[in-house]
């Protein structure tokens, strides 16, 4: 077998493997969404029409609705908390050297090695003792723990592949390092607070486990609420909310890549 033919057969083997990988990925979400539309009561594929019963139904259910606001809003905040405590660590890190670095490193990046089950009996414990249990505050520092580490991670990595001589030539023109940092480093590291984003936002909405240690009374996050649903009932309502939160998944990393996509770099 000729070397061209060699190539050809890898490159034609490569591209099934990956189309395949595609299909494997895409297919469960595909199912999902197409059997929300079925106008039946039970979940059946391929469904035998189209409606949107059952989505209106999601509207009109206050469980659901409730739930999915709190997972916004959850999702949301912790995002915006753990993009703000994760680059000023990630930034310190990089920058600075100082006595137990290694470990600070460490602990941020701990939650990924323990397993969620132990984490959230942990957390709640430990919000028991503080007396924070039962609380939004709580349950927001949880998933303040299991989105930080991403965050870390990811702002991290872009520190290290910034190109430091672009902030050494703005202070050599005087510029002060509020504005360096402002005007330099921020628009430098953009693409990848924009991952770290989108990692921090579809963890803490699509979590389960460990919502499931803090919710309290009607504070219940949709995947949660999805999670109980199916234990009692298994209608097409329970595939109309998967498909609202694939789309708000969706959503996100589209936005989130036309942002870092549009982004001039100083």
């Amino acid at each position: 077998m000729s070397i061209d033919m060699q190539d050809r057969l890898l490159r034609i083997t490569g591209t099934l493997v990956r189309w395949l990988v595609y299909i494997m990925l895409l297919l469960p979400a595909i199912i999902v969404v197409a059997t929300s539309f079925t106008p039946g009561s039970a979940l059946t594929f391929p469904p035998p029409g189209f409606s949107l019963r059952w989505y209106i139904a999601v509207w009109e259910s206050s469980m659901f609705m409730n739930s999915l606001g709190l997972s916004l809003r959850l999702a949301a905040l912790a995002t915006i908390c753990s993009l703000a405590i994760g680059l000023a660590a990630a930034f310190a890190m990089n920058r600075y050297v100082f006595r137990c670095r290694d470990f600070v490193r460490g602990l941020l990046l701990s939650p990924l090695l323990i397993p969620t089950v132990v984490l959230g009996l942990g957390l709640l414990q430990f919000l028991v003792w503080i007396g924070l249990n039962q609380t939004f505050v709580g349950l927001l520092l949880g998933h303040l723990v299991i989105t930080l580490p991403y965050v870390v991670r990811t702002l991290a990595a872009s520190m290290v592949l910034l190109d430091r001589n672009l902030e050494q030539a703005a202070m050599s023109l005087r510029a002060p390092p509020a504005k360096v940092f402002r005007t330099i480093t921020i628009p430098l590291l953009f693409p990848g607070i924009i991952s770290a984003i989108v990692f921090a936002f579809v963890t803490s909405f699509g979590n389960v486990t460990l919502s499931v240690f803090l919710n309290y009374q009607d504070r219940i996050t949709l995947p949660v609420h999805v999670l109980t649903y199916v234990e009692q009932t298994y209608d097409p309502l329970v595939a109309a909310v998967s498909s609202i939160v694939i789309f708000i998944t969706v959503v996100t990393i589209f936005l989130a890549d036309r942002l870092s996509g549009s982004k001039s770099v100083v």
